[in-house]
């Protein structure tokens, strides 16, 4: 008796989570009449500026330094996908003309659909979202003296490829990302033709001495010969967030043996 009690408990609880599995999965399902009611430009109720467009499953700003970002609409939520973090937007009203939500700091967001044709003139420009390259080197050339030798430090500063995205938010309280491009930075030390060394340098080489919520987003800007003494060569690396005022520096100090050790720095 207690064997079949036992079964009928254990096929009930295992019901029961199936069924509970299902609501979770059918509450995560996609809003598509919410996405379909969303097509269009938007246009901010009181200023009458245009906020964003909204085609398919895509968000567009006019700010074309803005990166196109995937979102989804669930559960009365709107899901703005980032290339690092989702921010969540609840959503207070929405019509085929209408649509009200809340921002991050709660405030209620009121937009109205565009009906003028001539709105969409103006992401004509950025529908693509082209990014600019850079190829421009900039190089650093110092001579340095210390115990009667002469030595000849070189710094490349080199664009690349290699993309940074910054996270910052609308007047409305919308999340857009900015991409921008981090540089390369070679350094190499010479006694007349003899090469003492030789390094290129990402900011991946400076991960443990800057948190990783700020490295994420900053860019190996720049790089300085800065002193020569016991200790060896001392260069100092610079790592900011684009356009900010936050920034890390960095000693690099190249030992007359060739050793390589990083700290933070503690003048300016």
């Amino acid at each position: 008796m207690k064997l079949i009690f036992l079964s009928l408990s254990l096929a009930i609880l295992l019901l029961t989570a199936c069924h509970q599995q299902k609501i979770i999965n059918i509450t995560r399902t996609e809003d598509s009449i919410a996405k379909k009611l969303l097509q269009g430009i938007w246009l901010d109720d009181e200023s009458e500026s245009v906020q964003f467009r909204i085609k398919g499953d895509t968000i567009y700003h006019l700010n074309v330094s803005y990166v196109p970002l995937y979102f989804k609409v669930i559960n009365d939520t709107l899901i703005i996908y980032g290339t690092n973090d989702s921010t969540f937007y609840r959503i207070d009203k929405q019509s085929e003309n209408e649509f009200w939500f809340h921002s991050l700091s709660d405030e209620v967001i009121k937009l109205h659909k565009s009906e003028n044709e001539l709105d969409s003139l103006a992401f004509n420009n950025n529908s693509s979202q082209d990014l600019p390259a850079y190829d421009q080197v900039i190089k650093k050339d110092s001579v340095i003296m210390y115990g009667g030798k002469r030595y000849r430090g070189y710094v490349y500063i080199n664009p690349s490829k290699m993309k940074v995205t910054k996270t910052t938010y609308t007047e409305t309280g919308m999340s857009v990302e900015n991409i921008y491009y981090d540089n390369i930075i070679h350094i190499c030390i010479y006694e007349g033709r003899k090469c003492l060394y030789a390094k290129d340098f990402t900011k991946k080489d400076f991960e443990e001495l800057i948190p990783a919520d700020f490295l994420k987003q900053a860019i190996l800007s720049n790089m300085d010969f800065a002193k020569i003494d016991v200790a060896g060569f001392i260069y100092q690396a610079t790592l900011c967030i684009p356009e900010e005022a936050s920034c890390y520096n960095i000693d690099i100090t190249i030992s007359h043996d060739g050793k390589l050790s990083l700290k933070n720095s503690v003048y300016p």
